[in-house]
């Protein structure tokens, strides 16, 4: 038996645990040392070995100190790790926070980081129903921020498209729309994939310019059309066999998905495929998290910006005249989910 005296406890709290809003008045502290982290390019100055904290301010010209405690605390939020006074990158940010590797991040990180004074807006949006980040401004205005987005969409495009391309059997089909298609990387690798098949793109001039570079870039350019224009009011076509339409929805009323959905039925063949693809809510639109707060992001960067629940979006289709209808959720991490139909 113990001499030692026995020492008191905490008293338990009574009632509800403040500790979740705590954490969720906090949370920007997290986000904004690894969006800082990442415009530093932290993580490429420390991908072949350890250093300490006085090297890493010195090669990327910061103050020692507070670059010592900004490196224990990317440390503490398990993207670094500690040996012996020197840091280095934890596994998980080597694989997808150092340019080199295949599986970067970085670039759709630094949208998120260009999103974040849009966020400190939050209250005048509400108040005025306007979106604090013009979609004009990285849609063609301003043609950085318009490279930086589009570049940012392809690198999140290629990691969705891992498992959502293997969902799709578009195999003896010759003719795909894929409209607001952004940099184009679906259909590069949905052709790729399923020889014979065309893929036309249609999207805003800005977007479509450094579209063409990355599918020449792809060797992709025989394949692959870019065609200049606004998916609201451009001709959809017809005799087409699939249309695709990712990541649009969410940028868009029910009036107007409503309106696409019923405008590629035009375009399609008997028998064509619809692929809706998008981050989704359950009805009521509360759930997942990540999809109302996706929502909220949507509202301050578009103008009509939202989130749709998928079995809306399938309802929808079925009053178009689609039928074989189906909602598949990709794995997590991803949050999107996938309605696909064909014309009846």
């Amino acid at each position: 038996m113990s001499d030692e005296p026995e020492r008191p406890s905490a008293a338990k709290p009574q009632g509800p645990d403040p500790s979740s809003i705590v954490r969720l008045s906090t949370a920007y502290w997290e986000s904004q040392t690894l969006l800082t982290a990442n415009r530093l390019r932290l993580f490429d100055f420390l991908a072949d070995g350890g250093r300490s904290a006085d090297e890493v301010a010195a090669g990327l010209n910061l103050d020692p100190r507070s670059t010592a405690l900004f490196l224990r605390a990317c440390t503490g939020l398990g993207v670094l790790q500690q040996t012996a006074g020197r840091f280095q990158n934890s596994p998980v940010a080597a694989v997808f926070l150092v340019s080199r590797s295949p599986a970067f991040m970085g670039k759709v990180i630094h949208y998120s980081d260009q999103l974040y004074s849009a966020w400190g807006h939050l209250e005048d949006a509400l108040r005025s129903g306007q979106p604090a980040l013009p979609a004009q401004s990285y849609l063609g205005d301003d043609a950085e921020r318009t490279r930086g987005f589009v570049m940012a969409m392809h690198d999140r495009a290629l990691g969705i498209a891992r498992a959502l391309v293997p969902l799709l059997d578009l195999s003896g089909r010759r003719s795909m729309l894929d409209v607001g298609g952004g940099p184009g990387t679906y259909s590069v690798l949905l052709t790729e994939r399923f020889p014979g098949l065309h893929a036309e793109v249609i999207e805003l001039p800005g977007v479509a310019a450094v579209a063409r570079e990355l599918v020449a870039a792809a060797g992709a350019s025989e394949r692959v059309s870019l065609r200049d224009g606004d998916y609201h009011s451009a001709d959809f076509g017809s005799g087409k066999d699939v249309v695709l339409m990712s990541g649009m929805f969410h940028r868009e009323t029910e009036q107007a998905c409503r309106g696409l959905i019923e405008r590629a039925a035009a375009c399609l063949d008997a028998g064509g495929l619809l692929v809706v693809s998008d981050v989704f809510a359950d009805p009521g639109g509360t759930h997942p998290p990540f999809a109302s707060m996706f929502g909220l992001n949507m509202m301050l960067t578009a103008a009509d910006g939202g989130v749709h629940a998928d079995a809306d979006v399938q309802r929808w289709m079925a009053e178009a005249g689609f039928g074989d209808l189906r909602t598949v959720a990709l794995p997590p991490p991803m949050p999107h989910r996938v309605v696909m139909g064909r014309k009846l």
